[in-house]
């Protein structure tokens, strides 16, 4: 879908020509009066019969290319965006940005890249106990979810991440988030490294793992992987 070409179509019969049209005007107004990114299947129910939803995504993405609007992949699906180059224009009326603690932004990345985690595994991995607000920071900001109960003592909560997350921070799929290559590259990882040391592949599949189990009653105490249930 890069380039202009990738929205030119070649011209069909009238009443092809038509039901495309139609199938773009139904698209965009989708797009604009959705809060949320969009599928191409869920699109495709509303186009006239006949009309592939992905020739209508690239020419509706390289008609906005050039505008003040851009058509985007974000979080699995189609959204409009304010163009990368006029964000400042908008700056003014943003909300202003979550600012996330150190220790947040620590849970935060071990979640997206080790999920789905149990408290006590974050701990782990962190080396540091984590104060219960970090992970309802988190929860509140709609990042991360809770996914499900670990097959294990005390059935710990495991979480994850949300479409929030990939669409907040501009990611269409969680394995858009960067490897160690990627990370040693930019400069965020410096020194010598261990061997043994690496990235794991993030996977937000929602489906439960083996070693989970439905969240069931969510009223009921949860195990927050210290052997007890969590505080309200």
């Amino acid at each position: 879908m890069n380039g202009a070409a990738a929205g030119q179509r070649e011209p069909q019969g009238d009443a092809e020509d038509e039901a495309f049209a139609l199938a773009l005007r139904i698209v965009e107004a989708l797009l604009f009066a959705s809060a949320v990114p969009l599928s191409a299947e869920v699109l495709s129910r509303s186009v006239p019969a006949g009309i592939a939803i992905e020739p209508v995504l690239a020419h509706l993405a390289a008609l906005y290319r050039p505008r003040g609007v851009n058509l985007r992949q974000v979080a699995g699906g189609w959204a409009f965006r304010t163009a990368p180059d006029l964000g400042y224009l908008l700056a003014a009326e943003a909300e202003p940005p979550r600012k996330l603690s150190r220790a947040a932004l620590e849970v935060l990345s071990i979640i997206a890249y080790h999920q789905p985690v149990t408290r006590a595994e974050i701990e782990e991995i962190r080396g540091v106990a984590t104060a219960k607000g970090t992970l309802d920071i988190l929860l509140e900001a709609g990042w991360v979810r809770l996914r499900g109960r670990r097959r294990s003592p005390g059935r710990p909560v495991t979480y994850g991440t949300t479409p929030g997350f990939l669409d907040h921070f501009g990611l269409d799929r969680i394995d858009d988030l960067p490897g160690l290559d990627e990370l040693k590259g930019a400069g965020l990882v410096e020194g010598r490294l261990t061997r043994d040391l690496g990235v794991p592949v993030p996977d937000d599949d929602p489906s439960l793992r083996d070693d989970e189990d439905p969240l069931g009653d969510l009223f009921s105490p949860l195990d927050d992987g210290e052997g007890g249930p969590q505080q309200g």
